[in-house]
């Protein structure tokens, strides 16, 4: 085994081999997350020479298929309301106060009424059934002093004229956050609404977005949500990680597109769930002669007895269809449940986006293990080759379940 190269940046393993005796490469290329780019290796002049993608004939155009689907994988958060965001915010700005009154001439520090907000704030959440009107009147005794303490803040800037900020990062950003949560709160209890644009669920964590789901134990779910390609031969592909909801059958051109990028050909059949079987993407597969497993749209026909038993077919093969699209669940079940996917404790967008692509990284490492090595690799290099693999898992596995991600980001380059 010459050479086991690893791109971090898209986290795409490359695995080949080299016989001496045959001048030819044995090569497994394994499409981790992201697209696939062309491993490169030294012939025996030392020149580097570029591995051409095994491309299928010309006459072949498509093969295989592709399973698509949606899911949201939820960040380790407190479960949101309004009066813990603001009281939250509230005792952020209180310890912005007491950082800013040392640094001025002032004789006297601003009053902030913690102890009487703390009183009013648990006066509501130890009431086991507060009701709406008590909900209300508590939002609005947090906004009262949540914008008093910004005020105060405002005017103990001022008093600093020429000079920079002096607070540290964490600090400056916290109160950059509180502003515009404010600013929502504000107005969602102005117009008696609970909905807002890019609305704000966690001060810790503003990237990320409330969800609808609308499922019968989870209505609203807080992550990010991605679209997700798996192949026939079980290699799922994250195609989107975004943070804001979006419909996910706008991802299908892109996903099929980049199917080909990955394969060279176009997949044989697409399978979805009818949120993607909108009649621009009917259009667009129609004109690339890609079966559709789905529904058709209209008024179903008439059934007469020419056509009674085609229609039957037709109903037969489109149940058929759905129940391939059971892996697919499978894999986000595996995800979640094996790998803590739905718990996800990284801090920032760019070490969950991180930490997300890796549990896919492992779960596709595990499918090119059952499937390909044990079948593929030369007896001589199987057990070498085996403790190695078996590293790698152990090592993801345990980046991918720590509690610290800083720590697990940083064996990926991050």
């Amino acid at each position: 085994m010459d050479d086991v190269i690893m791109n971090k940046r898209n986290f795409i393993v490359f695995i080949f081999f080299f016989s001496s005796r045959r001048r030819h490469t044995r090569y497994i290329s394994v499409t981790g997350v992201q697209t696939c780019a062309l491993p490169i290796y030294k012939d025996n002049d030392g020149v580097s020479t570029e591995i051409k993608e095994n491309t299928e004939p010309d006459s072949v155009t498509h093969k295989g298929k592709i399973i698509l689907d949606a899911t949201v994988v939820e960040q380790t958060i407190r479960y949101p309301t309004d009066l813990s965001l603001l009281n939250e915010a509230r005792e952020i700005s209180e310890r912005l106060i007491d950082a800013l009154y040392p640094k001025t001439d002032r004789n006297k520090k601003p009053r902030t009424y913690r102890q009487k907000a703390r009183k009013a704030y648990l006066a509501i959440v130890k009431c086991r059934r507060p009701g709406k009107k008590k909900y209300r009147q508590g939002n609005k005794q947090q906004l009262q002093y949540l914008r008093r303490n910004l005020n105060s803040i405002e005017n103990l800037l001022d008093s600093l004229p020429g000079r920079a900020i002096p607070l540290p990062y964490r600090l400056l950003r916290q109160y950059w956050i509180i502003q515009h949560l404010y600013a929502q709160q504000a107005e969602m209890y102005k117009n008696k609404t609970r909905r807002c644009d890019d609305r704000l669920v966690s001060i810790g964590q503003p990237h990320v977005r409330p969800i609808i789901r609308g499922k019968l134990n989870k209505p609203v779910e807080f992550g990010a949500k991605l679209s997700v390609s798996l192949t026939g031969d079980g290699i799922a592909c994250v195609d989107k990680l975004r943070w804001d909801a979006f419909h996910e059958g706008k991802d299908l051109k892109s996903q099929v597109e980049a199917y080909k990028e990955r394969h060279g050909v176009y997949p044989e059949k697409v399978l979805a769930d009818p949120l993607y079987g909108t009649r621009e993407n009917r259009n667009y597969l129609k004109a690339l002669d890609i079966h559709y497993a789905g529904k058709p749209l209209g008024r179903p026909k008439k059934v007469t007895e020419e056509n009674k038993d085609q229609l039957k077919q037709a109903k037969k093969q489109r149940h058929a269809d759905y129940r391939q699209r059971i892996p697919i669940e499978g894999k986000f079940g595996q995800g979640k449940n094996g790998y803590g996917m739905n718990r996800i404790k990284a801090k920032t967008a760019q070490t969950s986006q991180a930490w997300i692509r890796s549990i896919f990284l492992v779960m596709n490492l595990l499918v090119l293990y059952q499937h390909f090595l044990l079948s593929e690799i030369m007896g001589g290099y199987l057990p070498t080759f085996r403790r190695i693999v078996l590293k790698w898992l152990n090592e993801l596995a345990a980046i991918t379940k720590h509690n610290n991600a800083g720590s697990g980001m940083r064996y990926f380059g991050f």
